[in-house]
């Protein structure tokens, strides 16, 4: 039976649940006016040269970060300085770091624009490096005192709302200033990256203040750069694995089929952001645990943060994948045919849930045998969106087909990835490591039959009241269904 203690860690991870569900709601709210502005004012050849583009600097921010979204938790437990000086450590060795890639990048920009085309606006990408690297720490930092509220403000408020805003403003902007319009999306980017990383420093000073007595210690920072270089090695994997496709469909395909699955891609990951972020709460729940020895109590939150996020992330698919054709749509009407992607994108969200949480206490226990794993998964997953694309060409399908094939060994890959790492974590913990309950299917078939009928309505009522109806039936079922005494945690308000 779980103690105070850790009562105390499913509180916790309720709250932040909690706050990761509404900051959900938030991202899609602000997502689709982007991708509504991107597709019909400035076209999908275009939107694919923006996604092409914006991934080399998102890599070189996360080499940057050298595993501490992660490993700043581990850190800032076991260190016996100030917490501010230990942060400010981690900042200046991302800082240093970022520096340099955006130095490089900005001298050979090859990497983000293959085809050797691009403005000198278009040039000042690399400038996100830095507050893309330093937006992370600053984000893990406030996450390990259970700060989650900023990570939704600046991640699902400030970025996506001053992207859209941005994309609208320099595209009317562009018919006074062709230049502006011809360079919108990545300027749009750009001041969406320095308005969350702002966001986050202004609470991230006021909770940790700044380091007294405080020197840099070269020494010291390179000794934690090589012990974070699993954990940079995995976060370079668990982002590349959603970067790959696009970039072996950009060598495949046109600019017209990137920016169709680039639509669909964004979609997909909104319901990716509640697992990812569920991370630095773990981080600090399972570090103290360890320090304890109490690995069924590991076992236990991992599944029950597990559960949640695939019960969440199942509602979400089906509420986004049953009427896909009319998400997409919002676009434009050529996105359409992204759909079947979409369902695929969707569907790997939800079986990647098993990997990301078992991974959050791997990264303590095993993170070489981790690393391993993630390593063959990227690899797997390569292989495969090679193979199937290639074979999608031979059997005569369009590039649409091919992108649909992309998503699938996506999806083929995550879910090995699932079945491996648990496995490692319960052999590690001596403890079963299962997110799954029949109670997923139970609610899931209602919700099915309820997108049948509402399939059959006008678009516009399709999106206006299927996608709440669909959820609505989904999440009432798994409630009576599927939640347990400490899964209703997850709902009610806890006392400060």
């Amino acid at each position: 039976m779980a103690d105070d203690s850790e009562q105390n860690d499913i509180a916790a991870l309720a709250k932040g649940g909690r706050t990761n569900f509404f900051g959900f709601l938030l991202r899609l709210a602000a997502r689709i006016p982007f991708l509504f502005i991107a597709g019909r004012l400035y076209g999908a050849d275009e939107l694919g040269r923006f996604a092409s583009a914006t991934i080399a600097v998102e890599l070189a921010a996360q080499l940057a970060t050298l595993g501490q979204k992660r490993g700043l938790a581990q850190q800032l437990a076991k260190d016996d300085r100030p917490a501010a000086a230990v942060v400010a450590d981690a900042l200046l060795l991302s800082g240093l770091v970022s520096a340099v890639l955006a130095v490089l990048l900005y001298l050979f920009p090859a990497p983000m624009f293959p085809s050797g085309e691009y403005t000198p606006l278009q040039r000042l990408l690399p400038l996100t490096i830095l507050p893309l690297a330093l937006g992370d720490i600053a984000l893990a930092a406030l996450a390990y005192r259970f700060d989650v509220g900023t990570t939704v403000r600046a991640r699902a408020v400030v970025e996506p709302w001053t992207l859209s805003i941005a994309a609208g403003g320099l595209w009317l902007a562009g018919t006074y200033y062709f230049p502006l319009r011809e360079s919108g999306l990545i300027l749009s980017y750009v001041a969406s990256i320095f308005g969350a990383t702002l966001t986050a420093f202004v609470p991230l000073l006021r909770s940790y203040g700044l380091p007294r007595v405080w020197s840099p210690r070269p020494g010291d920072l390179l000794r934690l750069a090589g012990r974070n270089l699993p954990l940079a090695g995995a976060d370079a994997v668990e982002w590349g694995t959603r970067k790959l496709d696009i970039f072996i469909l950009g060598t495949f395909a046109p600019p017209a089929a990137v920016g169709v699955y680039y639509v669909a891609q964004q979609v997909a990951s909104l319901p990716q952001k509640l697992k990812t972020s569920f991370e630095p709460i773990l981080g600090p729940v399972i570090t103290r645990n360890l320090r304890e020895g109490n690995y069924a109590a590991i076992a236990r939150q991992v599944c029950q943060a597990g559960f949640w996020i695939t019960a969440a992330q199942a509602g979400i698919a089906l509420a986004l994948g049953i009427p896909g054709t009319g998400v997409m749509g919002l676009v434009g009407p050529h996105f359409v045919a992204g759909t079947g992607a979409l369902a695929l994108l969707l569907t790997a969200e939800v079986v990647a849930a098993t990997a990301v949480v078992s991974e959050a206490a791997l990264i303590y226990v095993a993170r070489v045998r981790n690393l391993w794993i993630s390593l063959g998964t990227i690899a797997l997953q390569a292989a495969l969106t090679v193979g199937l694309i290639l074979l999608a060409r031979n059997m005569g399908f369009n590039t649409l087909v091919q992108a649909a094939a992309a998503a699938a060994a996506l999806a083929l890959s995550l879910a090995l990835s699932s079945l491996l790492k648990a496995r490692l974590l319960s052999r590690i913990l001596g403890e079963s490591i299962n997110n799954w309950r029949w109670a997923l299917v139970w609610a899931a078939v209602p919700a099915v039959l309820v997108g049948w009928f509402v399939k059959m309505l006008p678009e516009w009522a399709e999106l206006t009241f299927g996608i709440p109806a669909i959820l609505g039936v989904y999440c009432f079922v798994i409630w009576k269904r599927g939640f347990g005494p400490e899964d209703r945690v997850l709902f009610r308000k806890q006392a400060a």
